[in-house]
């Protein structure tokens, strides 16, 4: 047994009292609602568009918090024992919890809804075997699955609240169908010369495959890999090269790297602009529209194809946007 493994067990074991619920369906009509603890806020808006009244979600990594490195604390595991089901990306996207939620799946109903996607459609992962790139959810129509995972998930646990959860995946996802009809629309006004995508690590690429981008990550796919000196140079040809005005920032991804990228093609005589903070692993504060999976993506939408030379409006698809950000 490996220190990690005795560790995960020992975690397990000292807080085992606060009681751990069973794994098959429940009724709640006359009780709380279904209790739902996600790892990332994507995921826990998406239990909420489906599940309503029906459910109470809480997820364990906020705005700006990198899900490749988050490690569970005390508090985290109190709720995860406490709740009915625990709801992961999976896809190797939460690479530090990834022992402990499995552990915790021989005990409780713990749902990676993040590999409901198509494995036909996931894109290989370059320095791992049978790995692929976890951020489906910059792709909506991938994220599509992962709301019919959800709403399968809850109907499991609350067969009763199952026209409930059927009514609001149907129109979550009608919105999620109509987000990604306007990112197609937004995103073809760039010009064809200026779509080359330049964020701080590789988080990007389905997006890039949904609207004809090429992208480039100064980090590989998880911010645990080092960016090297010779990747920033080679950056900053391109930039050079292809004359890319802007590149983005990442909220949840410290700004250094980009800074070098824009500091280098400025010694070679040519301006780039930060043009904007971009969603990439969180999505924005609790409580806005930014703090939602169509608000995350409309904004990204809307930002990446202002900067780039395309034409949208400045508060987005619906109006709702936080001007400036």
């Amino acid at each position: 047994m490996t220190a990690t493994r005795r560790n995960i067990l020992k975690s397990l074991a000292a807080i085992a009292a606060v009681g751990v619920g069973t794994i098959g369906p429940r009724s709640v009509s006359a009780a709380p609602p279904v209790a739902v603890v996600t790892t990332t806020s994507m995921i826990a808006d998406t239990a909420r568009q489906v599940g309503g009244e029906r459910v109470a979600v809480s997820a364990l990594m906020g705005a700006g918090v990198d899900p490749h490195s988050y490690r569970q604390t005390r508090s985290d595991i109190a709720a995860m024992l406490r709740a009915d089901t625990v709801l992961w990306h999976g896809l190797y996207l939460e690479a530090q919890l990834e022992e402990f939620l499995l552990e915790l799946g021989q005990r409780k109903r713990v749902v990676a809804v993040g590999e409901a996607a198509p494995r036909d459609r996931l894109i290989a992962h370059a320095d791992y075997e049978n790995r692929f790139d976890p951020h489906v959810w910059m792709d909506p129509s991938l994220w599509r699955s992962v709301v019919g995972a959800v709403r399968d998930v809850l109907t499991g646990i609350d067969p009763d609240g199952a026209p409930a959860y059927g009514a609001g995946a149907e129109r979550h996802l009608a919105e999620i169908d109509t987000l990604n009809a306007y990112a197609a629309d937004r995103l073809s006004t760039v010009p064809q010369e200026q779509r080359v995508l330049v964020t701080a690590h590789d988080a990007f690429s389905y997006f890039g495959r949904a609207y004809g981008f090429d992208v480039m990550g100064i980090q590989g796919i998880s911010t645990e890999s080092e960016a090297g000196l010779r990747r920033i140079e080679e950056l900053v040809g391109i930039l050079v090269a292809r004359g890319i005005s802007a590149v983005f920032v990442e909220s949840s991804v410290s700004e250094r790297n980009i800074r070098a990228l824009i500091e280098g093609a400025r010694a070679q005589g040519h301006d780039v602009t930060i043009g904007g903070e971009l969603f990439s692993d969180a999505m924005g504060r609790s409580g806005t529209y930014e703090g939602t999976y169509i608000g995350m993506i409309d904004h990204n939408v809307t930002r990446i194809t202002r900067a780039l030379g395309g034409d949208a409006p400045e508060q987005g698809m619906q109006g709702r946007l936080a001007l400036g950000s």
